[in-house]
């Protein structure tokens, strides 16, 4: 189906665009048709899929591909754990569609409304000291390339591309398909408790250790770590899901409800941040419960907000974190949203965030009203100081020379990217800023 464009949007707002057509294709052979017509008439194309990324990495200022009707399962095998989707499935569509299956992903983020091709193309991660991000989960992916071909890459087809290709920020072609090394599905042991910030500081290392997943919330204004710790249990092990009425309390009326309503007042009154946030740590991050792997590690997040996120050295995060926490006191801001901290293993995909180290995460957000330029500047300067890369999908100010000196793979990356698309056909400004014109 095509259309003419209207206005783009993505989720947070911070990125929009008037593409000059709008295309949904419906097979991989739709995508490859599309490619090759937006070739032909000199426009650029790009894929989007839920538009999650905070920067303008999805914007298409030509053609503008919608893979919404590109999803579902294409093949999944229960004995080798590999299962290729279509590459607009959205995350959460694929519980369901590995259940039959006895499946379920290594590892997820805490919100599961990307695409497939857009969540592995970006870098998006969960937590766990022991396991990667999605990206590490890819065992190959059908491109449609520059010249509008089927390009495979696996292990056993161009298989030296496989480490750029995983994460590859949508500049070498239009996902097609995504096959991912899927596990048996596990349930998670959940426990959210708050402890004193302090403590959590001083333990952190041995806490992301001891369990399967770790994270913590901190909201400014208070001295309290919200912390979510998980265990991996065998799929036979009892569920204990949370009470319907508490899950409904917890998510949608406190954490979504109340909060959106206390965000938007703080744009007129910032006054009313601090004291809100000292309630929120003592009404929320406290329970116990067992249930399927997704379910535990998702959240559904309905309050729009933008966020800067960067990932350094795993030993660098206590430190990092204290010069965050004593800047926000220091400039006297009033920070509506929580600091997150979590983990990811060491890996060798080229522009992973946590390629050749052990890695934290430490997450900003500002409510989408706010303006987070001030706060996300001065965070980014102390994550530089730590050794910082910028999740690529989230606000940053770097540009190709900058990220040049953190990736050790970059000019790997940048060779592959001159061979499979050299007109830059996948580009957009925000390409040309990351990886250079």
């Amino acid at each position: 189906m095509t259309r003419p464009g209207g206005t783009w949007q993505n989720w947070g707002r911070s990125a929009a665009v008037r593409p000059v057509r709008v295309e949904r294709p419906r097979s991989p052979e739709g995508v490859q048709r599309a490619v090759k017509a937006a070739a032909a008439q000199g426009l650029t194309v790009k894929a989007v899929g839920a538009g999650h990324s905070f920067t303008g990495i999805a914007v298409a200022p030509g053609v503008l591909l919608e893979l919404d009707d590109l999803q579902g399962l294409v093949s999944a095998d229960a004995e080798t754990g590999l299962v290729t989707l279509l590459g607009g499935t959205r995350l959460h569509r694929i519980p369901g569609l590995l259940r039959p299956h006895g499946l379920a992903m290594e590892n997820l983020g805490d919100i599961d409304r990307q695409s497939i091709s857009g969540a592995i193309s970006t870098g998006t991660h969960g937590t766990g000291a022991g396991f990667g991000g999605i990206a590490t989960q890819v065992r190959g992916l059908t491109l449609i390339t520059a010249d509008g071909e089927f390009l495979r890459i696996d292990e056993t087809h161009n298989s030296e591309m496989l480490p750029g290709a995983a994460l590859g920020l949508g500049a070498l072609g239009i996902i097609v398909e995504v096959t991912l090394q899927c596990v048996p599905a596990f349930i998670l042991h959940a426990v959210d408790e708050p402890a004193p910030l302090d403590e959590v500081l001083d333990t952190v290392h041995e806490r992301a250790r001891a369990s399967d997943h770790f994270e913590f919330y901190w909201f400014p204004h208070t001295e309290v770590a919200l912390t979510k710790r998980q265990t991996r249990l065998p799929e036979s092990t009892r569920r204990r899901p949370l009470p319907p009425v508490g899950r409904w309390v917890d998510e949608t009326l406190l954490s979504n409800g109340v909060y959106r309503a206390v965000c938007a007042a703080s744009v007129a009154a910032p006054a009313v941040t601090p004291p809100f946030n000292r309630l929120a740590v003592r009404l929320t991050g406290d329970r116990e419960y067992t249930d399927r792997s997704h379910t535990v590690l998702t959240q559904r997040r309905t309050v729009r907000f933008r966020e800067s996120e960067y990932a350094i050295p795993a030993e660098h995060v206590v430190p990092a974190f204290r010069e965050l926490q004593a800047l926000i006191i220091e400039r006297g801001w009033s920070i509506e949203f929580p600091v997150e901290v979590r983990f990811a293993a060491s890996d060798d995909i080229w522009l992973s965030t946590a390629s050749g180290r052990d890695s934290a995460y430490i997450a900003v957000h500002r409510y989408w009203r706010r303006d987070p330029r001030k706060y996300f500047d001065a965070f980014e300067q102390i994550m530089l100081r730590h050794g910082g890369r910028p999740h690529w999908g989230k606000l940053h100010g770097l540009a190709a020379e900058q990220l040049r000196e953190r990736y050790p793979r970059f000019d790997d990356f940048a060779a592959l990217r001159d061979r499979l698309d050299p007109e830059r056909l996948f580009g957009n400004r925000h390409l040309e800023r990351v990886l250079g014109v």
